[in-house]
């Protein structure tokens, strides 16, 4: 009878350390991509949100110019809006008044400050 009891003992501490091990790779396992996963949102939350708020307030920005307003495009030409298209402006330039069709991505700043702005 005892070497039964002995034989069912050792069984036992035979299944505890399968699960143990089971568990310990798992947990391992849970360690080795933490570190990764961490990594990822790092990089979203100090690069990509960041750069996506940018990018929002740029294009409302560019969608919010009106006739009159002073811009500046990417390119560097500084100009007067005197009309808007639904993908482009045309600017007014220097003392000739020179007429220059430009696309509404191509708005770097407005320098014109408006009453809506101050509202916010």
């Amino acid at each position: 009878m005892m070497y039964f009891g002995n034989l069912v003992i050792g069984a036992t501490a035979a299944g505890s350390t399968s699960s143990a091990t089971a568990t310990s790779s798992t947990s391992s396992m849970i360690m080795t991509f933490l570190p990764f996963v961490a990594l990822i949102a790092l990089l979203y939350f100090l690069m990509i949100r960041p750069q996506r708020k940018k990018e929002k307030k740029t294009q409302q920005m560019r969608e919010a110019v009106q006739v009159g307003d002073n811009i500046i495009t990417v390119g560097g030409v500084i100009g007067r809006v005197v009309s808007i298209k639904e993908d482009a402006v045309i600017i007014e330039t220097g003392a000739d008044r020179n007429k220059i069709q430009v696309k509404k991505w191509a708005i770097q700043t407005v320098e014109t400050v408006h009453d809506s702005d101050f509202q916010k």
